[in-house]
């Protein structure tokens, strides 16, 4: 008898139906897959098991153990959420209490499912921590959630649902928005924890690569119905249905146009230096240099591709060469020839039209009282005045369009749109402007294949056609392949190594550089072409 059996299961809100008579069933020990598009119902179907979709009507069965789920009372349900079934959510920051320590909230769960004392709950915590990895599992027992990087968060969320030894875990995006190197280090963690433990697991990913290393068998959701199911040698090896080839097929590609190289450069920074004041005690500072003594070159077409890990420096370098950033900046930054160093806000205002910002996530960047008409139109608006009401709604509707979306639109706010389509909001935004340079910062590192397939496509066309230069900054090599002309790498505020995109990422010179080729694929550095 399988641990986990499916039958026919359907999820409607209200009279919308978004999971439709899926079957499927998971055995002791196995590790099991859904992947598809955002909005084919994979999270909802992974939450039904543990009856958590607010306001959802269920139709089939949920057969846990020979049991229905769906049967069950809520005080029943409460014993198996944590106990037999545990969840690792996609965003630990907004899973974990701001409020509690992360051991207090791991001791909790202990508490409350085994009835231990809070002393037996707290030693269990520090082991649970240290199980999955955690420096000094003591001193970050006591540590609230933001005191954590990304990687500890969620391994933290793994020492939680771990914590009762359930059968069956459902990990939920549990490497998005994660660099490389600590992408490898969890799945290898739920990869040791699931033999260690011999439980099952439903992954729910938009990673196929992930999925190919780590899952037994994959089931593949479009729409709210499952299309097909099989091992994973079989489903990439021989996929049945179209929807699955598309997605096999959504692998980035190379997408750069060929550049100019006696062209001037646009962008051009020497020796910068990054800064900030860290505060120790009640009076004393001490400073962190971020980025350290960079030198960057963008011409005019050309897309330089910033790699890294989580703290390397990235995103702060790119602030800091379009002077955003918050940090001590040194060196000298020039536009067009132009020294923009130390110019003031005013004196760089005329400037920002031609220089602007995509950001990794658009649901933050986009404000959530404001029409899409008045956030893309809101640099029209202040950069050229002259257009006027009408004007600057007609250049609205053709920025809407060239991204692939609807004028129609206009009226509506960012929480009415998927993903994919903020991102192209986010896009038409800094695109309306007719800027010459736009920083991309993690754009496609929250979407899905097929989503993040044609914003690539559509960052591809709108470069061939404007002639407009990135500097495209990412923690996912084979996008920077697909799109990068140039590509640094950075390791601790540093440059340790730089060039051709296809030469660095052919053939590495740097062993950092080796370990994120080797992460990127999940593969060993000795299995990387050097």
């Amino acid at each position: 008898m399988s641990l986990l059996d499916i039958q026919n299961l359907q999820v409607s809100f209200d009279t919308s139906k978004v999971v439709n008579d899926v079957s499927f069933s998971i055995a002791a020990g196995e590790k099991f897959a859904l992947v598809g598009e955002s909005g084919s119902g994979k999270t909802v179907t992974a939450l039904s098991l543990l009856r958590l979709n607010q306001d959802a009507t269920y139709g089939g069965k949920i057969l846990f153990e020979g049991q229905d789920v769906l049967q069950k009372t809520e005080a029943a349900m409460r014993s198996v959420r944590g106990n037999d079934i545990a969840m690792i959510f996609q965003e630990p920051m907004t899973a974990l209490n701001p409020l509690f320590t992360i051991g207090n909230q791991i001791a909790e769960v202990l508490m409350l499912h085994e009835g231990i004392s809070a002393k037996a709950a707290a030693l269990r915590t520090v082991e649970l921590l240290d199980k999955t990895g955690i420096p000094e599992p003591q001193r970050r027992a006591l540590s609230y959630p933001h005191e954590l990087s990304g990687g500890q968060r969620q391994r933290a969320m793994i020492a939680m649902a771990l914590a009762c030894r359930p059968k069956l875990l459902i990990a939920d995006e549990p490497t998005t928005a994660l660099d490389v190197t600590i992408q490898v280090q969890i799945v290898e963690l739920l990869n040791q924890l699931q033999r260690e433990e011999n439980m099952a697991v439903l992954m729910i990913t938009h990673d196929l690569n992930l999925v190919r290393h780590f899952a037994d068998r994959v089931g593949v959701m479009e729409k709210g119905r499952l299309l097909e199911v099989a091992t994973t040698q079989q489903l990439f090896a021989a996929p049945r249905e179209a929807y699955t080839k598309k997605l096999l097929a959504s692998q980035p590609h190379q997408l750069v146009n060929v550049v100019s190289e006696a062209a001037a450069p646009l962008l051009q920074a020497e020796q910068v230096s990054c800064t900030f004041d860290i505060k120790k005690g009640w009076f004393k500072k001490l400073p962190f240099v971020a980025v350290d003594q960079v030198d960057v070159q963008v011409r005019p077409g050309e897309t330089l591709g910033i790699v890294g890990e989580s703290g390397s420096g990235k995103s702060t370098l790119g602030l800091a060469l379009l002077r955003l950033s918050s940090a001590h900046v040194k060196g000298a930054i020039s536009f067009e020839g132009q020294s923009i160093t130390n110019k003031s806000r005013d004196a760089l205002r005329p400037l920002r039209a031609r220089m602007q910002i995509v950001f990794q996530d658009p649901f933050a960047s986009l404000s959530p009282r404001r029409t899409v008409e008045q956030i893309v139109g809101e640099g029209l608006a202040l950069h050229q005045p002259q257009l006027g009401p009408h004007g600057i709604r007609k250049a609205v509707a053709d920025g809407l369009q060239e991204v692939g979306l609807s004028p129609e639109m206009m009226t509506r706010y960012p929480h009415e749109f998927s993903g994919g389509q903020r991102q192209r909001i986010a896009i038409a935004r800094a695109l309306v402007l007719k800027p010459e340079l736009i920083l991309l910062d993690e754009p496609t590192s929250s979407l899905d294949v097929s989503v993040q397939h044609q914003v690539l496509l559509l960052l591809a066309d709108l470069q061939k056609k404007y002639g407009i230069a990135y500097i495209f900054i990412s923690h996912d090599l084979a996008v920077i392949r697909a799109m990068a002309h140039r590509v640094m790498v950075m390791k601790d505020g540093k440059v340790v190594e730089q060039g051709l995109t296809q030469t660095v990422l052919s053939k590495p010179a740097q062993a950092y550089t080796q370990r994120l080729l080797a992460a990127s694929v999940y593969a060993r550095p000795d299995e990387v072409a050097v």
